[in-house]
C-alpha cells in the first residue's frame, strides 16, 4: 500500500489533500501539532509533531512513499534542517510554492523560492498557485456586521484559485511520477479586481456591500497590528498596488491537468456564503 505524508493537513489546502488521497485509496499519515484537535478522518494515521521540529518531521516521514510539503512561515529560517530531515526519509516531495517564484533567481524569490532550492536534489514537483480564494474570508467579519469593506488597492486584478483545485492537482502529482520535475503555475479561470470579488459576494449573499479604499499607511498599520512582519506588509502592499495596472496572469494549468475548467470565484462564494452571514440568534427556552 502507498503511504503519503501530508504536512499542513489541518489547513485550507491540506484537508482537501487528505480527503483526495483517501478517496484514491492510499494510506495517509498527517503531521499535526495536536492530534486531539486535528479533526481528521479516522482512517488517517496521525503523527504528533511540529513542522518546525526536524526530529518530528523525520519520524513522521519514516517509511512513506511521498510527501506533501507546506511550509507555513513567511521566513525560511529553520527550513534547511526540516527539509533535510524530510528528504532523509523520502525523496518524492510535492511542495506548495508560489506563482511569484522567479526561475532565474529562485533563492531571491522569498521563502517559497528558498525552499524550492533546498528541494533541488529530490524528486520534486512544485505547485505554484497565485492568491487563494479562501483568503478573502478575511472580509467576513466586516460583511457579517455591516455593509462596508475597507481594503487597499480595490482595483488590484487577481486570478485567485480555489483551494480545492490546488489540492486536486497535488493529489494527482503525489500519485503519478509523470509529474516529477514539473513546475505548475496555478490560477483561477479569470481576473477579478478585489472590488469585483466583493460585488460577487454581495450578489451571492443578496446584500449590497460598499468598498472603501484604505491608504497604504492605514493598511500597513492594520497588518502590523495583526502580527504581520512589517517588511512582508510593505511587500504585499507594493504587490497589490502593482496589480491595478498589471493584473495577475491566468494560466490553463488546472484545466490541462484536471480535464475541466478551474473553479470560479462565484462557485467558491456560493460554497462559503454562510461564513459571511450573520449567525442566527440561539433559541431561548
Amino acid at each position: 500500500m502507498t503511504t503519503i505524508l501530508v504536512t499542513g493537513a489541518t489547513g485550507r489546502v491540506g484537508r482537501h489533500v487528505v480527503q483526495g488521497l483517501l478517496e484514491a485509496g492510499v494510506d495517509v499519515r498527517a503531521l499535526v501539532r495536536n492530534p486531539l484537535l486535528a479533526g481528521l478522518p479516522s482512517e488517517v494515521e496521525v503523527a504528533a509533531g511540529d513542522i518546525y521540529d526536524p526530529a518530528a518531521v523525520e519520524r513522521a516521514a519514516s517509511e512513506v512513499d511521498a510527501a506533501f510539503l507546506l511550509w507555513p512561515s513567511y521566513s525560511a529560517e529553520g527550513a534547511e534542517a526540516v527539509v533535510a530531515a524530510l528528504t532523509k526519509q523520502v525523496s518524492r516531495v510535492v511542495y506548495l510554492s508560489s506563482l511569484n517564484v522567479n526561475d532565474e533567481q529562485p533563492a531571491a524569490s522569498g521563502v517559497w523560492g528558498e525552499i524550492e532550492v533546498l528541494l533541488a536534489d529530490t524528486d520534486w514537483t512544485f505547485l505554484r498557485p497565485g492568491g487563494f480564494m479562501v483568503n478573502t474570508q478575511e472580509w467576513a467579519d466586516d460583511i457579517r456586521t455591516g455593509d462596508v469593506v475597507r481594503m487597499p488597492a480595490p482595483g488590484a486584478g487577481r486570478s485567485l484559485i480555489h483551494e480545492r483545485d490546488i489540492a486536486t492537482v497535488a493529489v494527482r502529482a503525489l500519485l503519478d511520477d509523470k509529474h516529477v520535475g514539473q513546475k505548475y503555475p496555478l490560477t483561477g479561470p479569470e481576473v477579478l479586481t478585489q472590488a469585483e470579488q466583493i460585488a460577487v459576494l454581495g450578489d451571492v449573499l443578496g446584500k449590497p456591500i460598499r468598498v472603501e479604499e484604505l491608504s497604504a499607511d492605514e493598511a500597513r498599520q492594520a497588518m502590523v497590528d495583526q502580527g504581520v512582519d512589517p517588511s512582508f506588509a510593505d511587500g504585499a502592499l507594493a504587490y497589490w498596488s502593482s496589480l491595478v495596472d498589471s493584473p495577475e496572469p491566468v494560466t490553463d494549468t488546472v484545466a490541462s491537468l484536471l480535464g475541466r475548467p478551474a473553479l470560479t470565484y462565484r462557485t467558491w462564494a456560493e460554497e462559503h456564503a454562510d461564513e459571511f452571514r450573520v449567525a442566527p440568534a440561539p433559541d431561548i427556552i
